[in-house]
């Protein structure tokens, strides 16, 4: 246990002198299992061990049939992102909401949802969507606190609401069907959608100046704009509707909406070669991101494991008489602390695999508790000090202040709260339709 501790405090420190995570995950993960099998086990090749541990995580994990889903589905967001659907989208939006006061608000949460149903990804709906949706709110006079509230908080829907990468990389460290993680991720999404519009409604209600309402369409320009937006929907469509059905596999589910995304771009016009180009090196590059972090994160975790932390705290769980409630609280509390000094896909990185065994020998359903991790881990991309997708927008609207963005963003964590608290005391809501899928 001593040993664990002393390597999550070395992994602080380097992340603390901005050391990459998948490097420090790696360099601890490495020294540690050395020590331990030298120090603990008496194995005296204990460094030729840890070595060789290197290339056998870095070739399994490239190897690794589950993870092949990453890129296809990436590729997929950076089709529909480079082919300019999410203008169509946010026009929709606005079509039938944009004449309400702080409709334009409404409008980009609404959109930064369906976006995030073909993107799976959090800081590229923020980017995109700003780029979208921030110059029409400054012509209608918003305030730039909502305007950039509403771009933020709507952006950490893309990890999620289906296809989710965060959902994949925890479906992988659990063994968790990733096609149930997707199917349970859509209701919990879905109420995330409704409670942002509720936060907008309320700050509008108490401020109306800052989001003055717009044009109001005709019926006739609404059923116009939904003609731009027929793509994005077939391709939900199929791709969660056969999984739901069971008539693919979540990595066949990727090919066929990356094919899909493709093929729409091209016959629409929209595809080029160079926008093919960046689609691709895009994807590519975020692939090579996640699996280095990845690599990093299971060479820490055989670490953590050969020091038996995670059984020895599930074990010290069980015995201490503390509830299941109380049990998944201190969770929930440690995640919205580690979310003031980590980004999302470290927090899962580094808790996942010592927290599950500990909760499943609690009894708690596993696909339950990768959607609450995941709702937890919104609110940290949109709370200071970190609030990654609050940087990103930071970095597109440059003359915007971050403590005007994060003041934005306060009844959208609000909402989450609201949410999170749904979440834990109706557990149905995640399980309902993976229990239906059987």
């Amino acid at each position: 246990m001593e040993a664990s501790l002393i390597g999550f405090a070395a992994l602080m420190l380097l992340i603390l002198a901005r050391v990459p995570l998948g490097v420090a995950m790696g360099i601890v993960g490495v020294v540690g299992f050395a020590l331990v099998q030298q120090v603990t086990y008496g194995n005296p090749r204990g460094w030729d061990t840890a070595l060789n541990m290197i290339a056998s995580t870095a070739f399994d994990t490239g190897l690794a049939y589950g993870l092949s889903v990453v890129p296809l589905f990436l590729l997929m967001g950076n089709l529909i992102t480079e082919s300019g659907m999410s203008k169509e989208l946010y026009r929709a939006a606005n079509a039938f909401l944009g004449h309400f006061k702080g409709g334009l608000a409404l409008a980009t949460v609404v959109s930064c949802g369906a976006f995030s149903a073909v993107c799976g990804s959090s800081m590229a709906t923020a980017a995109t969507m700003s780029r979208v949706a921030m110059p029409s709110m400054r012509e209608y006079k918003y305030s730039d606190s909502l305007a950039t509230g509403a771009i933020a908080a709507g952006g950490t829907l893309g990890i999620l609401i289906p296809p989710s990468v965060i959902l994949v990389i925890y479906g992988l460290m659990t063994e968790s069907d990733i096609g149930k993680l997707f199917i349970a991720g859509l209701l919990p999404g879905l109420i995330g959608v409704i409670l942002y519009m509720l936060a907008v409604v309320f700050a509008v209600r108490l401020k109306p100046e800052i989001g003055p309402a717009g044009k109001r369409s005709t019926w006739k320009e609404r059923l116009l704009s939904m003609k731009g937006v027929w793509g994005i929907n077939l391709i939900f469509i199929i791709v969660m509707g056969g999984i739901y059905a069971g008539i693919f596999t979540p990595t066949e589910a990727a090919g066929i909406g990356a094919s899909g995304a493709f093929l729409i771009a091209l016959f629409s016009g929209k595809l080029s070669v160079k926008m093919f180009k960046r689609s691709l090196t895009g994807a590519a590059r975020t692939t090579a991101m996640l699996f280095f972090l990845v690599i990093g994160a299971v060479i820490f975790s055989n670490f953590i494991n050969l020091t038996g932390m995670p059984m020895l705290l599930k074990d010290w769980v069980l015995e201490s008489g503390f509830s299941p409630l109380m049990v998944i609280l201190i969770l929930v509390a440690v995640y919205l602390l580690l979310g003031c000094v980590l980004e999302s896909m470290s927090m899962i990185l580094l808790t996942v695999p010592v927290f599950y065994p500990m909760v499943e020998a609690m009894g708690f359903d596993l696909i339950w508790f990768g959607i609450l991790v995941v709702v937890v881990t919104e609110i940290s991309l949109i709370t200071p000090p970190v609030g990654m997708n609050v940087f990103v927008l930071r970095g597109v609207i440059p003359d915007v202040k971050l403590s005007t963005i994060f003041r934005g963003v306060t009844p959208f964590w609000l909402a989450d709260i609201v949410r999170l608290v749904l979440i834990i005391t109706i557990p149905s809501l995640s399980l309902m339709l993976p229990n239906a899928v059987g």
